[in-house]
């Protein structure tokens, strides 16, 4: 149980989505850590490349928090496990203040900061704007007096003269401090491509970041914020997330006994959530990473393999010449391994993927091909009922994650079992996710471990009882060489 404390938080929110959240997170972050802060960041939602930003500029894991998926008790629950109760804890919101799944706004960034108790942050952009600047705020403090926009930052500011009448305007009317002033910067230091923002690992030049961020942090009334994120009350007591307790970590082998478990992470696979990782530790295995660009092959002596997204399509040539690899993933697959794959693990498992006009060859777990296209094909929360029998999930378990892919499986192929009814969302085709082949688990469903706990189950007791078998194999392999 983590006791009742004033841990000092802010949310950063925008009007909309590019409107500058992600600069200012970042560049708060890395200012504070610099003077000796202890921070913690969160992402609002189920975003892998933000929470890796996060993370970069942090110097520590960020997290997600989804009330669609965890529900508000798991957010507030998992902030109050992974915040500093004496440092600083900055949460990105997503997209604008009060966009949520409908038109009540539910799950939006607004109701995540009310669940938590937290002061909002309004990062604005005021490009050919002024005194509209303050009607915009004043709309938002009139829409739910509930959620508590502390101060404004201005971003795309054109001169000391635009800065003096919003500002005016802001501090007049609403009642609220302009906190930052951001003039026009370079953009391209932070470039995007079709997921989004690049990833910490492709990124070109991490020093014009270094520098672009200097330059925000260089425009934000640091003992400002800090006074608003210090200017909390208490959060209730919280029981700390555990995604796995003792008795479940006991089942199928007892306590001690241990798995390993080989994640393929590296530049091409990258999306992991932190928690998704702790789940399986707890749940008593040895997490082993290794990369699917630089590997030979996987690791020895394994008893499951995870694959997660990214950018496989991004590194397909890479991908393709790692012949080694890509067969050392098959032949696992061959002896029933479990391999449990998400999404950018599902193409890595297909024949192929046709990218960019070219054709590059993958493991051949699964038997179809991946094509690529410019516009996504499937985006959003996803909602699966899991209908059929399959190494990892109970029949009738109800999966809530969700998919962002500019890639679907060639419509002419004949695709294996699949074991989930897709009630929202897109899933592989038809209304169908989850693709069931020996032990291997193929979906373009991303699942979190607080909102699924029965993930790192299904992998865990798949791979004891693949050690299991294989120990009893070898024991009778050598009882009949000794005989």
């Amino acid at each position: 149980m983590k006791g009742a404390s004033n841990t000092p938080r802010l949310v950063i929110a925008g009007l909309a989505g590019d409107s500058g959240k992600s600069l200012v997170s970042m560049a708060l972050l890395r200012v504070l850590r610099g003077a000796g802060i202890e921070v913690r960041a969160f992402k609002k939602g189920p975003d892998y490349i933000d929470a890796a930003w996060l993370s970069w500029a942090s110097a520590a894991p960020a997290r997600n928090l989804d009330s669609w998926m965890m529900g508000f008790e798991g957010v507030v629950r998992s902030f109050a496990s992974h915040a500093s109760e004496d440092g600083f804890n900055l949460v990105e919101g997503n997209r604008g203040l009060f966009d949520g799944v409908d038109i009540a706004g539910t799950h939006s960034t607004a109701e995540l900061a009310k669940a938590i108790q937290a002061p909002v942050l309004l990062v604005m952009d005021v490009t050919k704007m002024t005194r509209t600047a303050a009607a915009v705020v004043l709309g938002c403090q009139h829409l739910d007096p509930d959620v508590r926009i502390a101060g404004v930052i201005l971003n795309h500011v054109n001169g000391k003269r635009h800065e003096m009448v919003i500002r005016e305007a802001i501090e007049t009317s609403c009642g609220i401090p302009v906190v930052g002033v951001i003039p026009n910067l370079q953009k391209d230091a932070l470039p995007e491509r079709h997921l989004g923002l690049v990833t910490p690992e492709d990124h070109p030049c991490i020093a014009a970041l270094h520098s672009l961020l200097d330059q925000v942090a260089s425009k934000l009334d640091l003992t400002l914020i800090k006074q608003i994120a210090n200017g909390v009350t208490a959060l209730p007591a919280q029981t700390a997330i555990q995604v796995c307790d003792a008795a479940e970590r006991r089942a199928g082998g007892g306590e001690t006994t241990k798995v390993r478990v080989a994640v393929v992470r590296d530049a091409a696979f990258s999306f992991y959530y932190e928690e998704n990782l702790e789940a399986l530790r707890q749940a008593g295995a040895e997490v082993v990473f290794v990369s699917a660009l630089h590997s030979t092959a996987l690791p020895e002596d394994i008893d499951a393999i995870y694959i997660g997204g990214g950018f496989p399509e991004v590194h397909a040539a890479r991908l393709d010449a790692n012949v080694s690899f890509r067969k050392s993933l098959a032949e696992a697959a061959g002896d029933e391994l479990p391999i449990y794959a998400e999404c950018g693990g599902l193409m890595l498992l297909s024949r192929s993927i046709h990218w960019n006009g070219n054709r590059y060859e993958m493991a051949n777990v699964l038997p179809f091909d991946i094509e690529t296209s410019s516009k996504p094909q499937g985006h959003g929360y996803v909602e699966m009922l899991v209908d059929s029998i399959n190494p990892y999930y109970p029949v009738g378990t109800i999966l809530r994650g969700h998919e962002f892919h500019y890639s679907r499986i060639d419509p002419q192929t004949e695709l294996p079992n699949s074991a989930c009814l897709v009630r929202r969302g897109v899933g592989v085709c038809g209304g169908r996710d989850g693709l069931i082949t020996r032990n291997v688990w193929a979906s373009y469903t991303h699942v979190h471990a607080v909102a699924t706990p029965e993930w790192a189950k299904g992998i865990i007791n798949l791979a004891r009882l693949h050690r299991t078998r294989e120990g009893e194999r070898l024991s009778l392999a050598s009882a009949r060489g000794n005989a």
